[in-house]
């Protein structure tokens, strides 16, 4: 158990790695552990050939589950959008979406606040962790089955 806070600085001078885990064999296993007074809380395993990263979702770590939640209304109420970032020299357009406009539909998937600053006035960029869309992607595609299945029948 660890007893104290600590930071990992990581820069990378020249060319190469700025940060390289390593651990022997080739099976499944963890490379980095996340941990806080609950104990783990995510990790990084590898294999062979891929890498998994992953998130507490034990049920055994959860109550209040509900299964009747209206998945397609909250869906559609997401903007994807196209767009570059500013500092890609090559304005490469990607796919996604911007994290204050999320953050009333699926806050979970949202960290930061909107505008924010850091004491310097630089930008504290809000960020996006677009797995957490994934449970509402699935519950609408169930939505959209059991109607087309109702439709069918009619």
């Amino acid at each position: 158990r660890f007893t104290s806070s600590a930071t990992l600085n990581v820069d990378q001078l020249g060319s190469g790695f700025p940060l390289l885990c390593h651990r022997d064999g080739t099976g499944d296993g963890v490379q980095i552990s996340f941990r806080n007074d609950n104990g783990q809380v995510g990790r990084i395993n590898t294999s062979g050939s891929a890498t998994s990263y992953v998130t507490s979702s034990d049920y055994r770590l959860k109550e209040n589950i509900t299964y009747d939640f209206d998945a397609t209304s909250r869906l559609k109420q997401l903007k994807p959008c196209r767009f570059n970032f500013i500092a890609d020299e090559d304005k490469t357009l990607v796919d996604g979406f911007l994290a204050h406009e999320v953050s009333d539909i699926v806050s979970e998937a949202i960290t930061g606040e909107k505008d924010a600053v850091d004491t310097d006035g630089q930008i504290d960029p809000q960020g996006i962790d677009q797995s957490k869309l994934v449970p509402l992607l699935v519950k609408t595609i169930q939505e959209l089955e059991a109607r087309i299945t109702a439709l069918e029948k009619a």
